[in-house]
């Protein structure tokens, strides 16, 4: 495919899944609140009474109106896979889906038959349901609890100790969201910039963070043969192959620089190609004529991407070259010979 205004166009149209769009066709019925009771969570109960304690018959102290106030924890209770915990005095309760609050009033209702007016306090001591799971490329991988405060991805990545940029820049990070059945991936430069990308994490949620720096590949009749790294946001094939040197008068033909890439499936559909059936991407060579003054703008607006290879072919007319030095080589001793001969 010859390097075009209109292919440009069209490959500039083309945007990877954004993490703005993973709630698109899966929008939740109700904004997540971070402070629901679920499977696996391990909860801490605190009940007060007065007068004749239930809980805790040998501790108490004077309440305000002079009657004997206890104060009892209970034991760290833990929902089991059913989402259910057992309560002294109170029974099995369904708890799955509650909030804390929600929990210590039904808590209140089963005991008040049973205790002088009890008061009852749930917190969380260990947050599964309402957490997602940091890891990869960062200080610290761990579980993030989430709270009601609703935190964003860059929020859980910074509390996981942020990226382990030692050596690297941020450029080359990848974070990679996976949200039930859905996957998307941006630069974390990417999201760094743009505040819509920075979504709100929703419980169960996974971040990975994955350092890949990205690289192209140039060959043929340029400077020199080489793998070089993007090491900014962005790259044109312009500056690619600028920093190669470019082509070489002597040798290159500026008429067929070529660009190797696997393009995905649906670009390929919209360029006119054949894709195989379940192919997800496909071999395009886009083809370049620096002849034409007019491609250098288009070279300035081609993005490279990954895994670009570039390849500048060889003139014609350096056959002849390579033929002559051929012969150059092997009768170059022999004339060396006959003049020191002389």
């Amino acid at each position: 495919m010859k390097v075009s205004p209109e292919l440009i166009g069209l490959l500039e149209s083309q945007e990877p899944p954004l993490f703005s769009s993973l709630d698109a066709d899966n929008a939740p019925t109700s904004v997540p609140r971070n402070d629901t009771i679920g499977p696996g969570d391990v909860l801490q109960v605190s009940i007060y009474e007065v007068g004749s304690a239930l809980f805790s018959p040998n501790n108490g102290g004077m309440s305000a109106g002079g009657n004997m106030s206890m104060a009892s924890n209970l034991p760290p209770l833990s929902v089991d896979g059913s989402g259910n915990v057992e309560i002294p005095f109170g029974g099995q309760m369904h708890v799955t889906g509650m909030t804390t609050n929600q929990l210590a009033d039904a808590i209140t209702a089963r005991l008040k038959q049973k205790s002088q007016s009890p008061q009852v306090l749930v917190r969380i001591l260990s947050d599964i349901t309402n957490s997602v799971i940091v890891y990869g490329g960062v200080r610290r991988p761990s579980r993030i609890p989430l709270t009601p405060n609703r935190e964003h991805i860059l929020d859980v990545i910074a509390l996981a100790g942020g990226e382990d940029r030692t050596v690297q820049s941020d450029e080359d990070y990848i974070v990679r969201l996976t949200r039930k059945d859905k996957i998307a991936e941006l630069p974390l430069k990417t999201i760094e910039n743009d505040p819509a990308q920075n979504i709100v994490m929703q419980p169960g949620d996974r971040v990975q963070v994955v350092y890949e720096p990205r690289t192209f590949s140039v060959f043929g009749a340029t400077e020199r043969v080489t793998q070089t790294q993007f090491t900014t946001p962005t790259l044109t094939l312009a500056e690619a192959i600028s920093r190669s040197g470019g082509p070489l008068d002597s040798r290159a033909d500026p008429n067929a620089v070529y660009l190797f890439r696997f393009e995905n499936a649906d670009v390929l559909k919209r360029l006119g190609l054949s894709v195989d059936n379940g192919a997800t991407t496909g071999p395009v060579i886009y083809q370049l004529d620096m002849m034409n003054p007019s491609n250098y703008f288009l070279a300035e607006r081609f993005m490279m991407r990954d895994q670009d290879i570039i390849y500048v072919a060889n003139a014609t007319s350096n056959k002849f070259y390579k033929f002559f030095g051929l012969i150059s080589t092997l009768i170059a001793p022999g004339i060396t010979a006959a003049w020191m001969a002389k």
